[in-house]
């Protein structure tokens, strides 16, 4: 899939010595040889956000089915008609086959279960048995991949999807997006008001028309949120409009304190682990004897400081594909990957792999450890035969994790952001969709 666009500057790559080996962990369950520590599963307690409960599943994604090549890159954002369905898939690492039931939950704007009733929402009982599932071909790794066709819902608004096993304990929830065009929704890339910050900062201006509907007091009463990259751990909420024009019918969010900028970053790391036979671009070493396959990564280093390098990336996302034999789905393998970043010191706080490949999440699998002899962090992670983005960040104690400490700033990278719009109409109980719309800011794609 990624073959069609993907430059052959990517295939390459030099090698280098690894400084450590990957650990395995023999007890880990049904061979799984997870790393993730049993403390992230421990509360099976449902989130209303993106999450996994089980360290067996690995490997989820849930996008729009466009027919296209480049569907997974498409968030589960979908229109009210619903034309192209949401698909959700994931795998169970194991040698059996689950029972698993999926549900819908209707959302208010701030993901908290919202007050309506199932038939409120859907044309259909709340339960749906997923019955398409394939087991793994020519693995080392077991595994049983679980695919599932999103249902139709009647209202616009936040849903959340939510994959059960035995006794109702959930699996996987994923965060679904539907919208309807109430409003005309506006948006540019704009220029940050400011010195240094004008090359470190990606603004986005954007206005709001609404002409379609009967507003009182439309500044508070409709709400935004703006996303970049599709991710929900560092969206900018609680926007207010900078003019209300009555006349015009139309709000302008256009600020001058940052409220709608975000750090550019980088263009995001990548590897290629396509292939399990030869050695893709950003891998020193591959051993395909051992079960696990054991892959290590050549050591990389902070770009803070340095100037921009363009080169096309996938924002952070991920495709599971086998170059020997074809469908990643099911035929993709597993592999421990050993990541690698030299480091003169340690960071001013915990440093983790970040991207898709942990649900946009600092997950304690991805967590790295620095070796003060080799002045190098390094740590292992069990992942799918695929392409992979990431960045090396540092955690905080509370907001989004620091990606500029190792990644740098640039406003020439390439990112993608989307807007949100709510409105709750008067006597009713739901948070509305109504509008929504993206920008490729710095996009290179003809």
């Amino acid at each position: 899939m990624l073959r069609y666009f993907l430059p052959a500057a990517l295939l390459t790559t030099s090698a280098c010595v690894p400084l450590g080996t990957p650990i395995t962990d023999p007890n880990a369950p049904r061979g799984s040889q997870a790393q993730r520590p049993p403390e992230y599963y421990a509360d099976k307690t449902l989130r209303y956000e993106d999450y996994t409960y089980n360290p067996d599943v690995r490997s989820v994604q849930c996008y729009v089915a466009t027919g296209q090549n480049t569907e997974i890159f498409q968030p589960p954002v979908v229109p009210i008609s619903q034309q192209q369905p949401i698909v959700l898939e994931f795998d169970i690492l194991g040698n059996g086959s689950q029972r698993l039931t999926a549900k819908l939950v209707h959302c208010d704007l701030d993901w908290k279960p919202s007050v309506l009733t199932d038939l409120q929402f859907l044309s259909e009982i709340n339960e749906f048995l997923i019955t398409d599932y394939r087991t793994g071909v020519n693995v080392k790794v077991p595994y049983y991949h679980y695919r599932m066709q999103v249902p139709r819902v009647k209202l616009s608004g936040n849903y959340l999807l939510v994959v059960s096993g035995a006794g109702g304990v959930p699996v996987v929830s994923r965060r679904l997006l539907v919208y309807e065009n109430g409003v005309e929704v506006g948006i540019r890339q704009g220029i940050p008001v400011a010195g240094q910050e004008r090359y470190t900062l990606q603004q986005v201006d954007f206005s709001i028309s609404y002409n379609g509907l009967n507003l009182v007091n439309p500044s508070q009463e409709v709400k935004v949120m703006l996303r970049q990259n599709f991710r929900w751990d560092n969206a900018k909420t609680n926007l207010r409009p900078t003019f209300v024009r009555d006349a015009e019918r139309r709000l302008d969010y256009q600020y001058f304190n940052f409220e709608n900028a975000f750090p550019a970053s980088s263009e995001f790391r990548y590897f290629d682990m396509r292939s399990v036979r030869t050695m893709g671009a950003g891998m020193a070493e591959l051993d395909p004897t051992t079960a696990p396959r054991t892959v290590v990564l050549s050591p990389e280093a902070s770009r803070n400081g340095q100037s921009y390098t363009q080169f096309d990336d996938i924002n952070g996302q991920r495709v599971f594909e086998s170059r020997e034999y074809g469908n990643g789905a099911t035929n993709g393998d597993y592999a421990n990957v050993t990541f690698r970043l030299r480091a003169d010191q340690p960071a001013p706080g915990p440093v983790y792999v970040f991207g898709a490949l942990t649900d946009w999440k600092l997950q304690d699998e991805f967590k790295l450890t620095y070796n003060v002899e080799q002045k190098e962090y390094a740590g292992t992670a069990l992942l799918k035969q695929g392409y992979y983005n990431y960045y090396y960040v540092v955690g905080k104690p509370s907001g989004a994790p620091d990606d500029v400490y190792f990644e740098g700033s640039h406003q020439e990278t390439e990112n993608q952001y989307d807007l949100l719009v709510y409105y709750r109409p008067p006597g009713t109980r739901a948070d509305l969709l109504i509008g929504y719309q993206s920008i490729d800011v710095n996009s290179r794609r003809p």
